[in-house]
């Protein structure tokens, strides 16, 4: 018998699920702003710089990809109460919000930043769930333990 998954897990769940589709939206408007993103970022470079302008579009859609089927992984792990997926997981969401920060860096057009912002709000609120007390006590529990957690 598998033991209740705690809501705290559950919740966990769903906010890692919503940090997948908060980096796929934010995937879909770099495609959408990549010409506002790039002139902001070349905004304070001088015309004679030999950088060129980094392409965001193909970072951001690697980045979607890489995060939604690495998290589909952990999420199924976590689900089972794996300590190490909880972990793994925590980093993820983390580096996601690295991610956003870095591209906020580049004064992006208002809705993009509207949506970068609700995504750390989102990114932080599954870091918090998934280092519940709850659903510690639940990726901590014994592989026999048929207890039922609340």
């Amino acid at each position: 018998m598998t033991p209740h998954r705690p809501a705290a897990v559950t919740g966990a769940t769903w906010l890692s699920v919503a940090v997948v589709a908060m980096t796929g939206v934010t995937a879909l408007l770099t495609l959408v702003f990549d010409d506002e993103l790039v002139d902001a970022w070349a905004a304070g470079r001088t015309a004679s710089s030999a950088v060129e302008p980094p392409a965001f579009v193909p970072v951001a859609v690697t980045m979607f990809v890489v995060v939604a089927l690495l998290s589909v992984v952990l999420i199924a792990f976590l689900r089972e109460g794996h300590e190490w997926a909880r972990i793994v997981l925590s980093a993820l969401v983390a580096l996601v919000g690295v991610g956003t920060l870095a591209i906020l860096r580049t004064s992006p057009p208002l809705l993009f930043l509207l949506v970068a912002l609700a995504s750390l709000l989102v990114d932080a609120a599954a870091v918090v769930a998934l280092w519940h007390r709850d659903t510690r006590a639940f990726c901590k529990r014994r592989p026999g333990d048929t207890a039922v957690l609340r």
